[in-house]
């Protein structure tokens, strides 16, 4: 399965989990549930990854935590706030440059309509 492939069955998923619950819950909630669901649709799914930074030759465990990585392809950072800012695209992006995926998603389920709280995010070309 590619990464345009699993974005589209991670959107179809996102958008039944925000009509069924609407916003307003905890980040975690939604990390929770969306990550069973989408394991119901035989993705593999990974929770709270820790990823290191390599910086002047040095290694460093303090990376970042991806909240959701799919099938070891596609980056997801969730997020319950009434708006988004410039920077969580940016932080996105790091995360994929810095783990060498292609493609990554903001889900935001704060928003009340979760057709406007998805970003796709590309580091480069997909595939």
């Amino acid at each position: 399965m590619n990464e345009n492939e699993i974005g589209a069955i991670v959107v179809d998923t996102a958008v039944k989990l925000h009509n069924e619950l609407g916003p307003g819950l905890l980040e975690s909630v939604y990390e929770t549930l969306l990550a069973r669901l989408l394991e119901k649709r035989d993705l593999f799914v990974e929770r709270q990854v820790g990823i290191p930074v390599h910086f002047m030759g040095e290694f460093f465990e303090e990376g970042f935590r991806a909240d959701l990585i799919i099938e070891k392809k596609v980056i997801l950072e969730l997020k319950s706030v009434e708006i988004l800012k410039p920077v969580h695209k940016k932080q996105l992006l790091t995360y994929l440059k810095l783990t060498g995926l292609k493609l990554g998603f903001i889900l935001n389920f704060g928003d009340a309509l979760m057709k406007n709280g998805i970003i796709r995010i590309i580091n480069g070309e997909i595939p």
